[in-house]
């Protein structure tokens, strides 16, 4: 297995600088107790609890939540090891789909009352502008332009893009070794099909989903899959004698929560459940990841502006 560093955040921010309203029974991030709501002992698969008697002042998007009784979590489920529908049980796993869940016990919600939306890359900022979800968590590279239109908490994860390719496949060792005959695939509206075609160096090919890039990958018509390497590290460990990921990353990709612009009650509320909640994002990483060959290191989240 190919083994990466995921490199930590770059920005700077502790609990002490958040102007924060919010409160609840413990901390965003604290650590499970007996004595919380769907409490008991700790285990290693969900390592947080739920909490009790939350409130968050001036947060439009909790507001509704708390009037609705439920969360709308926008995610993928295409994304081994990250987001993930199992097409026979039903069952969600993965690194983002356990940070949605973490976010959403830190709010006072359980299980059964999260909502998941499977939305495409290139429609989530329409649906967080909607109201359509409360948050988006699954693989939402942070970028100046999205935040033209969303705010953003985190981020909470900090990898880059890489090169998925066929396991036989000796020409191709990183984005150098891209030509003007080559199919790179990716998912619409994702920053790494467009920086793709701002190098100039292959033709492209755009899919709703990662998957299809990938059984195009499979049955050859496609050279390569890019996107974030651990996505494709996890496209890459569930099917080894097919697939391998190639060369060194050639971006820096900052995943953060996506939230309705200007929220930053909320925005500062995940902030410091980020900030204070180290261990558990460890064991969620630990558990979803950790038998990948990833090392990770949780990032500092950014400050709120």
């Amino acid at each position: 297995m190919r083994k990466t560093k995921l490199i930590a955040g770059v920005g700077l921010a502790a609990a002490a600088l958040l102007a924060l309203t919010a409160c609840n029974s413990g901390t965003p991030g604290a650590a499970p107790s007996e004595s919380a709501a769907g409490g008991g002992e700790e285990t290693s698969s969900t390592p947080w609890t739920v909490a009790t008697d939350v409130t968050i002042e001036g947060s439009p998007t909790f507001d509704a939540m708390t009037e609705r009784g439920s969360v709308k979590v926008g995610v993928k489920e295409d994304q081994p090891g990250l987001g993930y529908l199992d097409p026979t049980t039903g069952e969600r796993t993965g690194f983002d789909i356990d940070i949605a869940r973490w976010i959403a016990a830190s709010l006072g919600f359980d299980e059964d009352q999260i909502e998941f939306q499977a939305i495409p890359s290139a429609n989530r900022e329409q649906a967080i502008v909607n109201g359509d979800i409360d948050y988006y968590v699954g693989t939402y590279s942070i970028t100046d332009k999205r935040k033209e239109q969303i705010s953003f908490a985190g981020p909470y994860f900090v990898t880059g893009q890489g090169l998925l390719v066929a396991a036989d496949n000796d020409t191709i060792d990183g984005p150098e070794s891209l030509t003007s005959d080559m199919v790179v695939c990716s998912a619409t509206g994702s920053t790494s099909i467009q920086r793709i075609k701002d190098m100039g160096t292959a033709q492209t090919k755009e899919y709703d989903t990662y998957s299809a890039c990938v059984e195009d990958l499979k049955n050859g018509q496609v050279d390569a899959v890019t996107t974030d390497e651990a996505i494709l590290i996890g496209y890459a460990a569930q099917d080894p004698d097919n697939l391998k990921v190639v060369g060194d990353v050639f971006s820096e990709e900052r995943y953060g929560v996506g939230l309705a612009k200007g929220d930053t009650a909320l925005q500062e509320y995940i902030n410091t459940m980020f900030t204070d909640g180290g261990d558990i994002w460890q064991q969620i990483f630990d558990n979803n990841l950790g038998a990948s060959g990833v090392e990770g290191e949780q990032p500092e989240v950014d400050p709120v502006s």
